[in-house]
């Protein structure tokens, strides 16, 4: 069977779980961006318990293999009654994952901008909230977007793991074909060149986008 015969009989059903790999990495991107901003802001207060409780989410989701963590949610937590879709599962698992990497980004962009700004602000009897809105989270962005498109690059990667739950993603797809055609190099060398253009030609060019968009914002303010 020639390539363009494998695509002809193949292709429909790669192009179904490439949708759904990118369903899937949209809605873990959501859940990494809330947690790594809510959880990089509690690990600056001063709140000891509001510290720690973040402290040990991102202990947890980093120290941990995803694939454990995948296979928690899915299959333990059901034994205490919590029990969620294979879909769900799938992209809160890795969204949660990506999330500890995510706060410990977003609190180090924090920190990282100078110290000048912060008292500018309280010069102009501004309050902590409007500080952070207005002057160092716009600039904690413009620092941490850089980093974020790797996390978002290893996001789209780590739901390839979703298909060990039976989401049907592109992974998935390409191992139900390589079962019933035993054609390895086409199956897996096409799902390999979806997941690169995911990369290299959606996330790359918008978080570029993005960089130079916010580096314009800042200019301008």
């Amino acid at each position: 069977m020639g390539y363009i015969d494998f695509l002809s009989n193949h292709g429909g059903r790669l192009l179904d779980g490439a949708i759904i790999t990118a369903e899937q990495t949209v809605m873990a991107i959501l859940v990494a961006l809330f947690l790594a901003v809510t959880m990089g802001l509690m690990r600056l207060s001063s709140n000891l318990l509001i510290r720690g409780a973040a402290t040990v989410y991102i202990e947890i989701f980093r120290g941990t293999s995803l694939l454990v963590q995948l296979f928690w949610i899915f299959f333990v937590l059901p034994l205490f009654g919590i029990t969620l879709d294979k879909f769900t599962a799938g992209f809160l698992t890795v969204g949660m994952n990506l999330g500890a990497y995510g706060a410990e980004v977003v609190r180090g962009a924090i920190i990282s901008v100078p110290r000048g700004q912060y008292e500018a602000a309280i010069a102009l009897n501004m309050s902590a909230y409007t500080r952070m809105r207005r002057i160092i989270f716009p600039q904690a962005i413009a620092i941490m977007l850089p980093a974020w498109g790797n996390l978002f690059i290893e996001l789209l990667k780590g739901t390839a793991l979703v298909a060990l739950i039976a989401v049907t993603d592109l992974m998935f797809q390409a191992k139900q074909i390589n079962s019933s055609t035993f054609l390895s190099v086409e199956s897996f060398g096409t799902a390999l060149v979806i997941y690169y253009v995911m990369a290299r030609f959606i996330i790359t060019p918008t978080m570029r986008r993005l960089e130079a968009v916010m580096s314009r914002h800042l200019v301008r303010n």
